[in-house]
């Protein structure tokens, strides 16, 4: 595996993180990064899979933690965003041909965690997007003993009618071949970050987790995107309705919804959740829309239970 380049702001600890190139089967290059468990103590590993906007680096902190607990990690920028290839000539927005395009990144993650080797039981935990991904890849037999989400995006937080304009919008975007604009009010073509006030940020209530973001959006600006492009968002539209027909995966899940959830559909998550047996909603009281990324009073708990998740399903398999 040729190694890849892993960022870090000074004071930042030495990287525990190994990152490296891979490829995908269509040519893409992508970078995935590996942290190890603490010495000896290793017992399963984690599929990291994260959001949309998001890259490897801002996982460094919970990859960490999980690692002190005996887990390996395993995360990846998926196509079109942090340092993995860029779809389109205006790297800026988030852009993908198909959603289904992200299973390619799927395999070549699940491709390099046998290269590796690294130890089973193997669990997903996803954000967001990842979520939706995650979601798409337990339907195609992800290898994975139990799942964590973190606000999985099952639907969008856009009531009907708003619902309704964006799916006529992107289609008739298609047809104008506007596929690669930036989509009307997804948020421009600057990281959302770097020009949204803290009090106005719908991602986390916690002043130095949000400090971090604007951070590291300003000194890395190679990693961050925009908002999403009209072919991006025609295809997130479509993926959700089609993910909401499938059936529940036949495995125990646990899934993290903060009270001020205004990123992703609430009802999508509540309505999976209750279709799903064996899932568990967990309802964060205060948190937004990036329950790993609160205060510690949102973030703690969330963070036990997915801990203890993964152990009881360690110790059903």
């Amino acid at each position: 595996m040729e190694p890849a380049p892993f960022r870090t702001l000074d004071g930042d600890p030495e990287p525990l993180a190994r990152a490296f190139w891979m490829r995908a089967e269509d040519g893409v290059r992508l970078r995935a990064a590996h942290w190890p468990a603490a010495a000896g103590a290793s017992h399963g590993t984690v599929l990291l899979f994260p959001g949309r906007t998001e890259y490897i680096e801002k996982y460094d902190r919970l990859a960490r933690v999980l690692g002190a607990a005996g887990l390996e990690v395993l995360a990846l920028d998926w196509r079109g965003q942090g340092l993995s290839d860029r779809l389109i000539a205006d790297y800026r927005p988030g852009h993908v041909g198909s959603f289904s395009d992200y299973q390619r990144d799927v395999v070549e993650l699940v491709v390099a965690a046998g290269e590796l080797d690294l130890p089973r039981p193997w669990h997903l935990l996803a954000h967001s997007m990842g979520g939706a991904v995650g979601f798409a890849a337990l339907q195609g037999g992800l290898p994975v003993t139990s799942a964590a989400f973190s606000a999985p995006m099952w639907g969008l937080h856009l009531r009907r009618p708003l619902r309704l304009l964006a799916v006529a919008i992107t289609a008739a975007a298609r047809r104008l071949r506007w596929d690669e604009r930036c989509a009307l009010g997804s948020g421009g073509y600057e990281p959302l970050v770097l020009k949204t006030p803290f009090e106005r940020n719908l991602l986390t209530s916690d002043g130095p987790n949000w400090g971090r973001l604007v951070t590291e959006a300003a000194a890395w600006p190679e990693l961050s995107i925009g908002g999403v492009t009209n072919r991006w968002l025609g295809e997130a539209l479509a993926e959700c309705v089609r993910l909401s027909r499938l059936p529940s995966p036949g495995l125990p899940a646990l899934i993290g919804l903060g009270s001020d959830e205004a990123v992703v559909s609430s009802d999508a998550i509540r309505a999976r959740a209750a279709a799903w047996p064996g899932a568990r909603l967990m309802i964060l009281p205060g948190g937004r829309h990036e329950p790993l990324m609160e205060r510690d009073s949102i973030r703690t708990p969330f963070l036990r239970a997915i801990l203890d998740h993964f152990d009881a399903a360690q110790r059903r398999a």
